[in-house]
């Protein structure tokens, strides 16, 4: 019996059809490029989402920061009480700590209102006297110039500041039902997060679950490690920042230790904007020489941030190169304002976290991996 002849070749796989003519280089290229591509829309598609329910993301950011750090304190506390309390003893305590702090800066404000503003207009006037000296000789009427029309468009514009303002009581009540739903989160993923994330896992397909618990217990070691170790250089450099303020005599030291606590979260630009705006109270208040020392501090701390407080400090959670650093925190800006600032380079870190701890456990014999639940929330 004669057998059946082969069937045709088809023009790509024929030595003359057309794959042959196309460089491998160029063919390899385009298989990666289609791939970006589809990598890109559904990054693309999944910030929209995002964008559409960011109160949401961002209250359940904020409950996994502050599960981060109360997690060791109710650790603690439930060694000599029963978890439930602990937990609110953790959560009440730091409440109270915030509150502690937010009411030592407006009572040190109001104590220092008089003195502030006395200050600010002899400095505002000693500032002027010196730009109408040599090397600026500026003309005295300018500033009076100045001040006038900024008076004019300030009446001018009063409508769109009241209205502003309106929105802006509107933004705060968007901000304190955030702050709720974060604490609400907060409060489960500290006492029953590990119970949380094993249910997570046991809803996926049996294939997957290890891998999809290798990768969280990954993700919450480097977002914990990351939020504990920001947390310590911020603190540091707010005690640094208030020690040399109050060595300097410049007024709102504590206020402006607390601004530069809070602007650490932003990494590589968040410092020198904090000292910045102490440059400017300093200047109004003590003069250039202050002024200067405090620029002069402003590069000490970047210093001491840089080349000291995050490579030891964050030594436990994944290190970042600065460029990577640097593009994360401008690109979240770009993407989302602040918050993207401040979210960025954690996201950024967790991400590469999961990618490592993956393809490690991909290189490694089947049945040898990290373990899966105890590190996840």
């Amino acid at each position: 019996m004669a057998t059946p002849p082969d069937p045709p070749a088809s023009p790509l796989e024929h030595p003359s059809g057309v794959e042959s003519r196309v460089p491998g280089l160029l063919r390899v290229a385009a298989a990666y490029a289609w791939r970006i591509i589809a990598i890109g829309i559904v990054v693309r598609v999944a910030f929209s989402v995002l964008g559409e329910f960011h109160r949401i993301a961002v209250a359940v950011f904020l409950g996994l920061v502050i599960a981060a750090v109360l997690r060791p304190v109710a650790g603690l506390l439930a060694r000599y009480m029963p978890r439930p309390l602990a937990v609110a003893v953790a959560l009440i305590g730091g409440i109270v700590l915030i509150l502690g702090a937010l009411a030592l800066v407006g009572e040190t404000v109001a104590d220092q209102r008089s003195t502030l503003e006395r200050e600010f207009v002899t400095g505002i006037d000693r500032i002027e006297r010196q730009l109408e000296e040599p090397p600026f000789r500026l003309p005295p009427d300018l500033f009076n110039d100045l001040q006038s029309r900024i008076g004019k468009l300030l009446s001018s514009h009063r409508s769109t500041l009241i209205s502003t303002a309106l929105s802006g009581a509107s933004r705060l009540l968007e901000v304190l039902t955030v702050l709720a739903l974060a604490l609400f989160c907060a409060v489960f993923f500290t006492h029953s997060g590990e119970k949380q994330w094993q249910w997570l896992c046991n809803q996926l397909p049996v294939a997957a679950r290890q891998r999809f618990a290798v990768a969280g217990g990954a993700a919450w070691r480097t977002f914990t490690g990351y939020t504990h170790g920001i947390l310590l250089v911020a603190a540091t450099n707010a005690v640094l920042v208030g020690i040399a303020l109050l060595a300097l005599g410049v007024p709102l030291a504590v206020p402006l230790a607390l601004l530069e606590f809070a602007a650490a979260f932003i990494p590589l630009i968040g410092s020198p904007i904090a000292l910045a705006v102490a440059a400017v109270v300093a200047l109004a208040s003590k003069g250039v020489l202050v002024a200067l020392l405090v620029v002069a501090l402003i590069v000490v701390i970047g210093q001491i941030e840089g080349h000291l407080l995050h490579p030891i400090v964050m030594s436990w959670a994944v290190r970042l190169h600065p460029v990577v650093v640097a593009l994360a925190v401008v690109g979240g800006a770009v993407a989302a304002g602040v918050i993207g600032a401040v979210v960025a380079v954690p996201v950024v870190a967790v991400v590469w976290s999961v990618c490592q701890a993956l393809r490690g456990r991909t290189d490694e014999p089947e049945g040898v991996g990290a373990r899966s639940g105890d590190d996840s929330v």
